[in-house]
């Protein structure tokens, strides 16, 4: 007689949800009102979502595990598309905030790009001649817990300071409150004024002291570069994969997401 068939084991990856950061997380998801009753479990499909974006894998990749990989995308896809990945971070962040003792907005904040090279996936990229990149500029505002306040993506030949109008022209709601962004060296001259005559706030430039010339911990400036630190523990973010910037944006959002979540389970 033939021995019975095993049952396999689900296996435990590293970037799964913990139940703490589910409870979290679940109300906060989108309910299905239309159509057929869901058979999928959302749990299942954010942790597929989080293994691609700590593994950097394809899609098709996917382990068997997960759902099918085309549920998947669908769902990511769809999230980015109708801003549930946004706002589920911003919901997020003013909850952590307030678990920290703080306001949900925030009146101070730091302002910086970096740019990361393109796969051979078609799409937009430009070179960033002072980096030698040829990709794409990521410019992120964070506040000084170093969570992100917003996030725009462009080809890395953009300078910082057209990138910065291009940021501070669409700032969300929770940043009503901002009365300084600390900036560097990059962003000084004429966007300084610029700011000062369009928002209620200004820029502060940190600059490097004239007489070091090894690596310089610079005040408040180190909040944002550790912010950037914290993007690039994820190989889905270590370049850009992606045909559209918005993509890259939503892969932001989606792993500060998971940062919070850690932080309040």
């Amino acid at each position: 007689m033939s021995s019975p068939k095993k049952k396999r084991k689900k296996k435990r990856y590293s970037s799964n949800l913990s139940e703490g950061a589910w409870r979290y997380l679940k109300p906060l998801l989108p309910a299905s009102i239309v159509g057929r009753p869901r058979t999928l479990s959302l749990r299942h499909i954010i942790n597929a979502i989080l293994y691609v974006l700590k593994t950097g894998c394809q899609w098709r990749q996917l382990p068997r595990e997960f759902p099918c990989w085309t549920a998947v995308y669908y769902y990511f896809r769809k999230w980015t598309l109708n801003g549930t990945w946004k706002r589920i971070h911003d919901a997020l962040r003013s909850r952590l905030r307030e678990k920290n003792g703080r306001h949900p907005h925030p009146t101070a904040a730091c302002l910086d790009s970096q740019s990361v090279k393109c796969t051979a996936v078609p799409g937009e990229r430009g070179y960033d001649a002072g980096k030698k990149i040829n990709g794409r500029k990521c410019h992120i505002l964070v506040d000084t817990m170093g969570l992100l306040l917003t996030v725009v993506v462009t080809v890395a030949s953009v300078q910082d300071r057209d990138g910065a109008r291009q940021l501070l022209n669409q700032l969300p709601e929770c940043c009503q409150c901002l009365r300084l962004i600390w900036v560097d060296g990059g962003y000084a001259g004429q966007l300084v004024q610029w700011v000062a005559e369009q928002f209620k706030f200004c820029l502060k430039v940190v600059l490097r002291p004239r007489e070091s010339r090894k690596f310089v911990l610079l005040p408040r400036r180190w909040v944002v570069e550790r912010t950037f630190g914290w993007l690039n523990h994820s190989r889905r973010l270590s370049k850009s994969y992606e045909r559209l910037t918005r993509t890259d944006e939503a892969w932001v959002y989606v792993r500060m997401t998971h940062i919070m979540l850690n932080r309040l389970a």
